[in-house]
This record gives C-alpha cells, sequence and structure tokens, in this order.
C-alpha cells in the first residue's frame, strides 16, 4: 500500500463473507473451513485481511454452522457477525450495517469487502485496491479479472472513461450484450471496496425480487451510478488469486497452486527441493537456506526448519521445530517436537508430541519418544520407547529398551542423569530416578532408584545345564496316540 493508503488505513474496516454452506462441495463440513495449503479457507483471506488492518477491525459474517466457523478463527481475535438466514450477499452487509449500530462500535469510513473462500487472495492485490479506492476517491471499488473464459460468472462493464458502468449476472446478459463480446471478458470477483455511508444509504433499498429471492450486493452499484456516484474497478493480477471454490476438484486446484507457490518461494530462499512436484509443504511453512528436502517428504502446519539441515524422503514432519544441521533419515514421523542443532533421527523415528531432542543427539531407528527430552550427544539408537522421561547428556540407552511411564490409571515420569549407560532390553519402571554416571545391565527391570556411579541388575541368574541338547535328541519320541 502507498503511503497515503498507509496514512489513511485507520479509516478502513474488512467484512470477510463466511456464512455460506456450499452445497456443492457435497460435504458436512462448512465450505469456509475446508483447507488448502494445510489451512483453513478462512484463515488464509484473514491473514492476508491482517497486513492491511488490525484483527479487531476484521468482521467475519457467519451463518451456516456458525459455532464451527467461530470456533475455528476465535483465535485470530476478529469479530463474528451472525447472519441468522443466508439471504444474499446483500442480506450479509445489512446484517453488519446492524452489527455496527447495535454494538456501539463506531463504523469505520471505507469498508472493505472479502469472500472467505478466496484464500489465494495476495496481500499485495488488497493494498492496491484499497490504495485505488482511496486515490479515486470512489464510493465503490471492484476487483476484477480477465479468465481465460468468462463464462458462469458476472460481468463487470465499463463506460467509455473507464469507470464501471454496471455489473451483469450471467444469467442476465442481452442478445445486445453477447454480441459484443469483447466488453464482457471481466469478472466480478466479488471483492469490493466501499465508502461507508455510500453502503449503508443504500442498503436498505436492495429487493429480493429475483429467482433465488435474494439480495444482492452486486445491485449497489447500480444504485451508485445511478445516483452519480463514482464506481471504479481494478483488475487483479492473476486469476486464480481472486478464484473461489465450489467442489472439491476446483479446490485441489487451489490447493497446488498454494503449494506450488510456497515451494517456488523456498527454493528461492535458498532451499533445494528434489521433484518439488512430489514434495507436500503447508503455506506456513518455514525453511532455512541450504536444507535439502527429497522427494515425498511433507512438512506441515506450522513447522521452522533450520539452515543445512536434509530430510529424506517419506519423512513427515508436523508443528515441529527443527535447528540447523538436523538429518532426519528416510521415514521419519515428528508431531509437535523440537530437535536442536546437529540432531541426527532416523531412518523410522517416531517423535511424539512433547519430545525435545538435544543438539548432536541422535535417536535411531524404530524408536519413539512422547513428551520427553533426550539431552545434548546422547543417544537411543534401536528400538526403544522413551516416554515421560527427562535423559541428561551423553547418555546411552541401548536397544529395546523400555521406559515403563503408565501403571493403567496414572503417568509417571522418569529421570536418567548425565554419563548413564542403560543396557539392551532394559525395562525401567517409573516413577525412577538413575542417577549420573549410573549403570543398568542388559535384561534389567529396574525398579527403585539407582545411585551416581552403581551398577543395577535385575535378572534371574543364568542356569546352564551341560550336555542337556545331545540328551533332548535322544529322547524318544512321544507316543502318537
Amino acid at each position: 500500500m502507498s503511503d497515503t493508503a498507509n496514512e489513511m488505513a485507520s479509516d478502513f474496516g474488512i467484512v470477510i463473507m463466511a456464512a455460506g454452506k456450499g452445497t456443492r462441495l457435497r460435504s458436512a463440513r462448512p465450505k469456509v473451513l475446508h483447507q488448502v495449503g494445510g489451512r483453513a479457507l478462512l484463515l488464509h483471506v484473514i491473514a492476508a485481511a491482517e497486513t492491511t488492518v488490525p484483527a479487531d477491525r476484521i468482521a467475519v459474517v457467519v451463518g451456516h454452522q456458525a459455532e464451527q466457523v467461530q470456533a475455528a478463527a476465535a483465535h485470530t481475535g476478529v469479530h463474528f457477525v451472525l447472519q441468522p438466514q443466508q439471504l444474499g450477499t446483500g442480506h450479509a452487509l445489512q446484517c453488519v450495517r446492524d452489527w455496527y449500530r447495535d454494538s456501539g462500535t463506531v463504523a469505520p469510513e471505507h469498508l472493505l469487502v472479502l469472500s472467505g473462500d478466496v484464500p489465494l487472495i495476495r496481500p499485495e492485490t488488497i493494498a492496491r485496491l484499497c490504495d485505488a479506492h482511496l486515490q479515486q476517491h470512489a464510493a465503490m471499488t471492484i476487483l476484477t479479472a480477465i479468465p481465460p473464459d468468462p463464462t458462469g460468472y458476472g460481468r463487470v462493464l465499463r463506460k467509455a472513461d473507464g469507470d464501471v458502468d454496471a455489473i451483469v449476472e450471467q444469467k442476465s446478459l442481452t442478445p445486445d450484450l453477447l454480441s459484443h463480446p469483447e466488453r464482457l471478458r471481466e469478472i466480478n470477483s466479488g471483492i469490493y471496496a466501499f465508502r461507508t455511508d455510500a453502503l449503508f444509504q443504500r442498503l436498505g433499498e436492495l429487493r429480493n425480487t429475483n429467482s433465488a429471492g435474494e439480495f444482492y450486493l452486486t445491485d449497489v452499484a447500480a444504485m451508485l451510478v445511478r445516483d452519480g456516484e463514482r464506481v471504479v474497478a481494478v483488475a487483479a493480477d492473476s486469476v486464480d488469486e481472486v478464484l473461489g471454490a465450489n467442489t472439491i476438484a476446483e479446490m485441489m486446484h487451489l490447493d497446488a497452486s498454494l503449494r506450488e507457490a510456497t515451494t517456488q518461494r523456498l527454493m528461492a530462499a535458498g532451499v533445494t527441493i528434489f521433484r518439488p512436484e512430489t514434495v507436500t509443504v503447508d503455506a506456513g511453512v518455514e525453511v532455512g537456506a541450504d536444507s535439502v528436502l527429497e522427494p515425498f517428504t511433507q512438512l506441515l502446519g506450522n513447522t521452522r526448519v533450520g539452515s543445512g539441515c536434509r530430510i529424506r524422503s517419506y519423512s513427515v514432519v508436523e508443528d515441529s521445530t527443527l535447528g540447523d544441521d538436523v538429518l532426519l533419515r528416510n521415514g521419519c514421523i515428528l508431531s509437535q517436537a523440537t530437535v536442536e542443532d546437529g540432531a541426527l533421527l532416523g531412518p523410522y523415528a517416531h517423535l511424539r508430541p512433547g519430545s525435545r531432542i538435544g543438539r548432536a543427539a541422535h535417536v535411531g531407528n524404530f524408536v519413539e519418544t512422547k513428551n520427553t527430552t533426550l539431552g545434548a550427544g546422547s543417544k537411543a539408537n534401536h528400538l526403544t520407547y522413551l516416554g515421560d522421561a527427562e535423559v541428561g547428556t551423553g547418555t546411552n540407552i541401548g536397544a529395546g529398551v523400555i521406559t515403563c511411564n503408565y501403571d493403567g490409571v496414572h503417568k509417571h515420569r522418569t529421570v536418567i542423569g548425565n554419563g548413564v549407560f542403560v543396557g539392551s532390553n532394559a525395562a525401567l519402571v517409573a516413577p525412577l530416578r538413575l542417577e549420573d554416571g549410573s549403570f543398568v545391565a542388559a535384561g534389567s527391570c529396574i525398579t527403585d532408584d539407582v545411585p551416581s556411579g552403581a551398577l543395577a541388575l535385575g535378572r534371574s541368574r543364568q542356569v546352564t545345564k551341560p550336555d542337556w541338547a545331545s540328551r533332548k535328541k535322544q529322547m524318544p519320541e512321544p507316543e502318537v496316540r
């Protein structure tokens, strides 16, 4: 947005339309809660809107399954306006007008209207729309696009001077208009900027005398032109960024576009992505320069990856943070985990929520951690489960070790100190503490705390019977009856 628009941004409020059902999706979920790029459609639009105004100047119109929509977006801090019956876009703005009046909230001088199902709308486009609206002193500014085939969309008709003459729906195009297809290439995106008083004064004039029985916001454009007010249009740079999705197939087209843009952004920032068409990276993911993503990796949610990392094929990392120079070998699964610089994981390690792997620590093949801290330089290289545990630095956890953290009713913690050696196939029955420098013999079941420097054994004494095998072979076979 220009300096002029930045100075006047305080005069803008934003309304996001999110009340519709989306019947053509054939889904029980509200349309705006379907996800592309790992985030609900509505949350993409809110994030773009927040680049122009703070969340407390954004009103989201909810209707169909309003409680679900509000729950999904409540953390953003936006306001919600209920449209009890979905009687059209004009009716939605009537509800907004009434909300300003009834809540005592002062309406802003200008309102920007966005669609909650247009997730690719760019902050730059919003800024340009607001900028043009202010600079041209318009009562209404329409964001438009020029698709290869405009069939099915409302068309924006311009006057000779370039201002808007009317918005005409596809079904209302007359033979005379259809005979001039060059005038019908520009479509209405459903995204507008209004001078608030000009909008509110005309909402009461809307009529629902149409086949759908709805109040259309597009009718306001004709009213403003009739009254000599200025209506202008701004074309978006890309058709995709203003198009919504009415079917699952169209939703997946948006998802593919958003994910391609994400991988392109990462590669431009110095990330190597082999076969990017096979990699799944959510829009909110960040990856540092000189990191490498191999084919078929997935980085999901709010994942953050440092620089110089390598994530090998078939690893899935969700809502997790990786430091610098981390190696994830093939098939690692991470969820809500933290991995510090230089750690090595996998192959096939599973870090569940609450796992924190220290600097240069090793978590090997088929090791599972949950709510566990593994200290710097410590190793758990094979076939181990560490749950509700705290492991110090420089400790070695042998193959097959299990922390028995659940007694059938409650969870208990295991605390393992620095420089501890836990032998293979040991069962550590929590609550338990192994002090610094202690040793646990292989195959032990440990139920009591182990002091620093001590060796703990908890297994039956071995019994060896000489010549038992040869005598066993000489025994007669049992009689079969």
